[in-house]
């Protein structure tokens, strides 16, 4: 089985592409692991003429300019570079899938996500970014080409640090188990906002700040909502789906 680990640089966020802005794609890297052993091949990565600008903000990110595109690949040639090879059994993965997936679907093959992953194997990391993870786990000592994974921020070398956090995870879970934890929603353990509450277990909340944070016209994302409703639920002594 293979795992063919994808990172996407663009010229927007997902959520822009989500409203209707025209969101492209201005390099593409892949780095495929060996869903058994965790083994990690080579990176292969391509800049993208996607035919849209790179506004400043997106460069400021990944540094990638309009003149370096110009004689990129297409983006349909693009996508099917990406599923060269795949058999059927073999899984796409990326750290935060949702985002990838907004731009190439991947046909019939299922996602690994490893931030979800991780926010389930390893509540106690400090942040949930490939690049955090890569610090935290010191995944630098398993890599055979360290300098691929520079620099961050590029569609290349994210991939191939995400692809060791996946070997990392294959190490002790099978990929159907991987693939499992991506489909179950997150639970929060601790608090990651404000100035009080911060780092403290979301457990240990009162029902005043439950409700606060349920409340309409908070703009809190899903994933929080939905610890904040357990808690509450739990405190109301309801049963059923934590995550109703």
């Amino acid at each position: 089985m293979k795992i063919r680990v994808l990172d996407f640089e663009t010229t927007d966020q997902a959520d822009e592409k989500a409203k209707g802005k025209t969101v492209g794609i201005v390099e593409i890297g892949f780095t495929d692991v060996d869903g058994i052993t965790g083994e990690v091949s080579p990176t292969e990565s391509y800049l993208v003429n996607s035919g849209i600008p790179i506004p400043p903000q997106a460069r400021a990110v990944h540094h990638i300019s309009d003149d370096m595109v110009k004689d990129g690949l297409p983006p349909d040639e693009a996508y099917r570079l990406l599923m060269a090879h795949m058999e059927p059994g073999d899984l796409f993965c990326a750290h935060n899938a949702a985002f990838e997936r907004t731009f190439f679907a991947g046909g019939v093959h299922a996602w690994i996500c490893t931030m979800i992953c991780a926010k389930h194997l390893w509540e106690e990391a400090p942040s949930y970014s490939n690049q955090a993870l890569r610090y935290w786990l010191d995944i630098d000592r398993d890599m055979q080409w360290p300098t691929i994974a520079m620099p961050p921020h590029r569609a290349g070398p994210d991939s191939y640090v995400t692809a060791h956090i996946l070997s990392r995870m294959i190490s002790t879970h099978h990929p159907s188990s991987l693939l499992q934890l991506t489909n179950t929603p997150v639970l929060q353990k601790r608090v990651m906002f404000g100035e009080k509450h911060r780092g403290q277990l979301w457990a240990d909340m009162d029902r005043g700040f439950l409700e606060w944070v349920l409340s309409p016209g908070k703009n809190f994302d899903e994933e929080t909502r939905r610890t904040a409703r357990h808690w509450l639920n739990k405190q109301s002594g309801l049963s059923g789906t934590p995550f109703a």
